[in-house]
């Protein structure tokens, strides 16, 4: 997809769905501010937003300032926890409006998601809004669904050195080989 200095975009970035990813993926975590600037591509930036989660850890608030200071308005809600001991963090709905009400300020929408769930938003900003939209997330956990509609993704897969943060590829490499071996009996 060609991409032009003089479009403007917006960057929309569910931190929970990128967490999980990159933990459940390769262990690591992911690099915001990498993400951030391939996603802009030298563009002209409108808005940055990352909504997240607070767990109430020691380490969340630094992590939050350091999305700041990275160029992100940092949106955050209280974890959810039910009667049943579960957990829910869940920006779709906020990320939604967001996108919606910006829309009509610029050319292109970045999500930073694999969720399926905002298929349907894909095609309204395309349909009713005029947006090109665009996901980048690690391609193993993105919708295939999401991934038919979008104009553009970026696969952060492709350079994990680049978008992870602690990603060590030989002790992953390692921890799978252990899995798979198999050792003889002592007799």
């Amino acid at each position: 997809m060609r991409k032009y200095k003089s479009q403007r975009v917006a960057v929309f970035v569910d931190v929970q769905n990128m967490y999980h990813s990159a933990k459940n993926l390769y262990n690591a975590n992911v690099n915001f501010a990498e993400v951030l600037k391939t996603a802009v591509a030298n563009r002209e930036l409108i808005r940055a937003i990352a909504y997240t989660t607070r767990a109430e850890t020691a380490s969340e608030n630094t992590f939050f300032d350091a999305l700041e200071k990275q160029g992100f308005e940092v949106k955050i809600k209280d974890l959810q926890i039910f009667f049943d001991g579960s957990k829910k963090s869940d920006w779709d709905v906020g990320i939604t409006v967001d996108t919606i009400k910006l829309a009509d300020k610029i050319d292109s929408v970045i999500l930073v998601t694999g969720d399926g769930d905002y298929a349907p938003l894909v095609q309204y900003l395309q349909e009713n809004k005029g947006c090109v939209v665009e996901v980048v997330s690690f391609q193993e956990t993105t919708s295939s669904k999401l991934l038919e509609l979008v104009d553009d993704h970026i696969n952060l897969s492709e350079d994990k050195g680049k978008y992870l943060i602690n990603y060590h590829p030989q002790q992953r490499l390692r921890k799978n080989n252990n899995l798979n071996i198999k050792r003889p009996l002592n007799k």
